[in-house]
């Protein structure tokens, strides 16, 4: 069902009425993307244990008033990606009724092997545009910490790259919340 209906935009509202509905369910690997719904990568073991690593080691770093999400959906204009990993200002209870909006997100990561490319482009404008603060890629493919900031005219205007040895800092609210061991981060 879902690469039927790949080709047709569709708005939030209307993607959510079909997840209500049972059309789209657990089972269809699918995330709405400026309004068309796209297929989700398949996961590697080295793609799965990053991402656990990377919600561990965020989770530890994240202050009391941020929470770390885990492949769960942000709501950004005609978009519902679901990225790898989340830091969302609040509570998890605040978030019981609706997925977090772009203003209440301090940081996204995307693990990339296959998906680099696409996380470089498609994914790092979608979430420039929204305003994202922060955008880490951990690309497994040069394995590295690509970590992009201070959105502005679509894109991110500075890109860091962090690699094994070395502590790529997290930034929540324009403020230090502590380095992160890149060794703690990829596989």
């Amino acid at each position: 069902m879902a690469a039927l209906l790949a080709s047709f935009p569709i708005s939030v509202d209307q993607y959510h009425a079909m997840i209500a509905k049972g059309i789209l369910g657990p089972d269809d690997k699918v995330e709405l993307i400026h309004g068309r719904l796209e297929a989700k990568m398949s996961k590697h073991p080295p793609h799965s244990l990053c991402n656990r690593k990377i919600d561990l080691a965020l989770s530890r770093a994240a202050p009391n008033s941020w929470h770390v999400r885990n492949q769960d959906a942000v709501t950004l204009g005609d978009s519902e990606p679901e990225p790898d990993i989340l830091i969302v200002r609040g509570k998890l209870e605040d978030y019981g009724h609706r997925h977090p909006g772009a203003s209440e997100v301090g940081l996204v990561v995307e693990v990339a092997d296959s998906s680099l490319a696409r996380d470089r482009s498609v994914k790092r404008w979608m979430y420039a545009q929204a305003g994202i603060p922060v955008y880490w890629i951990a690309n497994l493919v040069d394995m590295r910490i690509e970590a992009y900031s201070e959105p502005s005219g679509g894109d991110y205007t500075v890109r860091c790259d962090y690699v094994t040895g070395e502590f790529v800092p997290l930034i929540l609210d324009k403020a230090g919340a502590g380095p992160i061991a890149v060794d703690s981060l990829l596989p």
